[in-house]
C-alpha cells in the first residue's frame, strides 16, 4: 500500500505594488498645466489628502514624532511641481545630460546617493511642465549636432516608479524618438513598466534595470521591487525592441560576494529572453560614500548591515566637493576582474559601459 506524501502548500509571493502616496502637495502653478489638472483628478479619484505648497522646495511640518518617522512620511509624500530651473547637469560616465523629470525616490535603499544629495528634502517631487523641458533638451540637441546628446532621466528619482501618475517617460520617449540627434536613458529598480510597450520609440531610448546579489537586495533595497520582477520587466523591455541594458550598483564587498555575483550572471542568463541578449549593455559602481552619507544613513538606517568603516576604505575627490570612499585598489581590481569574465562568460556580445 503506498502512502501519499502531503507536499507543503505553495507560498504566493506578493507583487510590488505601484507607489500610492500617502499625502500630496500641489504648487499652485501646477493645476495651470494639463497635466497638473490630470494628476490632482488622479489624487481626488484616489481619496489620498491633499495640500497646496507654495513652493515644491519648501515642504514643513510633515507628520512624524522624530526624524526617522518623518523622513518615512517624506518618502510616502508626493509633491507636485514645475520646475523652473531648466539649464540640465551634466551626468558623466552616463550621459551628457540629466533631464530633470522628478527628484526624489520612494524606495529605501539603504545605501543610496540620493541620501545627501536631497538632504532634507526626501519627499517624492515630479514637474509637469514637460513640454518645456523638452524644449530645453531640444537646445542642448542643437548645440551639439551632429554628436549624439543622451539624457538621463533617473539621476535623483526611479520615474518607472512613478509612470503611472505623470506619464513624463512615455512623453520624453516620443519625444526622442523623432531626434535623429537625441538619445534617451533612465534605469529602475521597478518593474511597472507595462505603459512603455507600446510607445514608438525608435531605438533611441535604453531603459537599465539596477541588479545585484540576492544578499545585498533583501539587506539594503526595501521598497523596490523583487529581483525576479524586474527581470520579467527586462524579457518584456527587450520584446517590446527597446535597447536593454543593467546596472550592477552598488557592488558590495561582503563574504560570500564571488558566489552572489555568479548567482546574478547565472540568474539574467537563465530567465532572459533571447532577445534581451542583443546589444546589451552593463555599468558597474562600486560602493561609496561620504562622512555626511555615513552619518545620514546610520541615522535613518540604524539597523543597517552595510559596511562604512573609512578605516578599510581609499579616499577619492568627488564631484560635489567632498571626498568619497571607495574599496581600496586590490578590492575594486579583483571586483572589477571577477564581474567582467562572468559577465563575458554569459554574455559575449554584451558591452561593459564603465566600471567606477
Amino acid at each position: 500500500m503506498s502512502t501519499s506524501v502531503a507536499q507543503p502548500p505553495v507560498r504566493k509571493v506578493k507583487g510590488t505594488k505601484p507607489f500610492i502616496p500617502d499625502l500630496v502637495y500641489f504648487e499652485p502653478g501646477a493645476l495651470e498645466y494639463e497635466k497638473g489638472k490630470r494628476i490632482m483628478e488622479w489624487v481626488t479619484s484616489q481619496n489620498i489628502p491633499y495640500q497646496m505648497t507654495t513652493s515644491h522646495n519648501r515642504i514643513t511640518n510633515l507628520p512624524g514624532e522624530t526624524e526617522q518617522e518623518k523622513y518615512r512620511m517624506a518618502k510616502r509624500t508626493l509633491v507636485v511641481g514645475v520646475r523652473k530651473t531648466l539649464k540640465f547637469d551634466q551626468s558623466k560616465p552616463s550621459a551628457e545630460y540629466a533631464i530633470p523629470i522628478s527628484t526624489g525616490c520612494m524606495g529605501h535603499c539603504h545605501y543610496c546617493y540620493l541620501q545627501t544629495t536631497l538632504g532634507a528634502k526626501p519627499y517624492v517631487r515630479v514637474y509637469v511642465n514637460t513640454e518645456e523641458i523638452i524644449e530645453a533638451a531640444k537646445g542642448y540637441i542643437e548645440e551639439r549636432k551632429p554628436e549624439i546628446t543622451r539624457f538621463e532621466a533617473a539621476c535623483t528619482s526611479d520615474p518607472v516608479g512613478l509612470e503611472h501618475i505623470t506619464e513624463n517617460l512615455s512623453d520624453l520617449i516620443r519625444f526622442m524618438a523623432d531626434e535623429e540627434y537625441g538619445r534617451l536613458r533612465f534605469v529602475t529598480k521597478y518593474h511597472h513598466v507595462d505603459p512603455l510597450l507600446n510607445i514608438k520609440h525608435n531605438g533611441h531610448t535604453r531603459i537599465r534595470f539596477s541588479v545585484n546579489s540576492d544578499y545585498v537586495i533583501k539587506n539594503f533595497e526595501p521598497a523596490t521591487s523583487r529581483f525576479e520582477e524586474r527581470i520579467e520587466a527586462a524579457g518584456k523591455i527587450a520584446h517590446a525592441g527597446y535597447p536593454l541594458g543593467f546596472i550592477i550598483a552598488p557592488i558590495i564587498w561582503y563574504d560570500g560576494w564571488q558566489e552572489g555575483y555568479a548567482e546574478l550572471l547565472q540568474k539574467l542568463a537563465d530567465t532572459l529572453p533571447e532577445e534581451a541578449t542583443k546589444d546589451l549593455t552593463f555599468e558597474m559602481i562600486q560602493h561609496r560614500f561620504t562622512k555626511t552619507a555615513k552619518a545620514t544613513i546610520e541615522k535613518r538606517y540604524p539597523k543597517t548591515k552595510l559596511e562604512m568603516d573609512i578605516e578599510k576604505r581609499k579616499m577619492k575627490w568627488g564631484r560635489w566637493g567632498q571626498y568619497k570612499y571607495v574599496y581600496k585598489d586590490d578590492q575594486q581590481d579583483a571586483l572589477r576582474e571577477f564581474i567582467t569574465e562572468r559577465i563575458f562568460e554569459h554574455f559575449p556580445l554584451a558591452n561593459i559601459d564603465y566600471f567606477t
